[in-house]
């Protein structure tokens, strides 16, 4: 058993290993390389350091005839191949200014990644990984990680491979990317904390702001409702509270430009499209009910699947600066 003093040691250097900058998941796949491309600019934007991470776990099969028992593939072996990808996605980044590591884990890749999610500032990985000794990195991995990391995570699609220099040139036109940030919001606190959190990564990159709230078209499915609703008084209603958000807004962003926009439509086919064309979308993990109805929550996962380009997912926090949110107009009443 440890004593005190070892605890606190092997403690300290646990926290000084711990990743403090952005964490991108590797598993050699060209949606791996297209997200290790993304974090690396965003590291040399935010003068933070790169940890590029790859996880493995040695796999064990039953051993067949009548020596019965249990048999393992050569650790190393595997960590070799791993090393050797690690080596060859650093090449890719290595004409920028970041301060990068690369290191090789033992152990199931999603909690992993979601245990360095505990101190780094942003977790990124591609939308799809590949099979092969590294086994599953991304794929179902990085479906998991937005709902339980610590820290905002970023979706890289291969889909965006275009406008990160990757790939050949698509022969079909596709629509140039805006120095834009977009948010989707739904009145809640989750969402107003998203929005935050967009409008820093806006003014540090130099981009606009768009605020883009979805209302969901009247449908028969609304047909129980005791009353028909009143949509030209509830877009009224809603733009009101859009109109006061966006005052409090700028009251913590004087100089960062901002637009809002409200739309009657499918929350996921309103912010994928703008995927399309936004340099990055924003979302929390879940929303709540209201005028924008299931604005976040299962339209995130909707989002993600089909974005055509990068998208960072928020977890619910508490920050101060919403405290004064108040004080600008009226908010959505639960």
């Amino acid at each position: 058993m440890s004593s005190p003093q070892e605890s606190q040691q092997e403690a300290a250097s646990a926290a000084a290993a711990a990743p403090t900058g952005i964490v991108v998941g590797i598993d050699g796949s060209e949606q791996s390389n297209c997200a290790l491309i993304w974090a690396a600019r965003e590291a040399q934007i935010r003068q933070l350091p790169l940890h590029m991470v790859t996880a493995y776990t040695v796999p064990i099969f039953a051993a067949s005839g009548l020596d019965g028992g249990y048999a393992t593939i050569d650790d190393d072996v595997i960590r070799q191949g791993a090393e050797a990808v690690l080596r060859e996605s650093a090449a890719k980044v290595a004409h920028l200014n970041v301060q990068l590591d690369a290191r090789v884990e033992n152990g199931d890749a999603a909690g992993v990644l979601l245990e360095m999610s505990e101190s780094a500032q942003l977790l990124v990985f591609g939308s799809r990984g590949r099979g092969g000794f590294l086994g599953r990195l991304l794929g179902s991995v990085s479906s998991a990680l937005p709902a339980h990391s610590k820290c905002p995570t970023v979706t890289v699609p291969l889909k965006c491979a275009q406008r990160l220099g990757q790939g050949a040139a698509d022969a079909r036109a596709t629509p140039p990317v805006e120095k834009v940030v977009a948010v989707g919001v739904d009145g809640s606190d989750q969402a107003r904390y998203a929005v935050l959190l967009a409008a820093e990564q806006a003014q540090r990159s130099g981009s606009s702001l768009r605020i883009i709230c979805a209302v969901q078209p009247y449908t028969g499915s609304l047909a129980w409702m005791p009353a028909p609703v009143d949509r030209e008084s509830l877009f009224a209603e809603i733009q009101e509270q859009l109109d006061a958000g966006e005052k409090w807004l700028r009251s913590h962003f004087p100089t960062l430009p901002i637009e809002v926009q409200l739309v009657e439509g499918s929350a996921v086919e309103t912010l994928v499209q703008a995927t399309e064309s936004c340099e990055l979308v924003v979302m929390g993990t879940r929303g709540r009910g209201g005028f924008a109805g299931m604005m976040l929550g299962s339209t995130t996962d909707g989002v993600r699947h089909h974005a055509k380009g990068p998208i960072m997912v928020v977890r619910d926090r508490e920050d101060p600066r919403q405290g004064d949110r108040s004080a600008f107009g009226p908010l959505l009443q639960a």
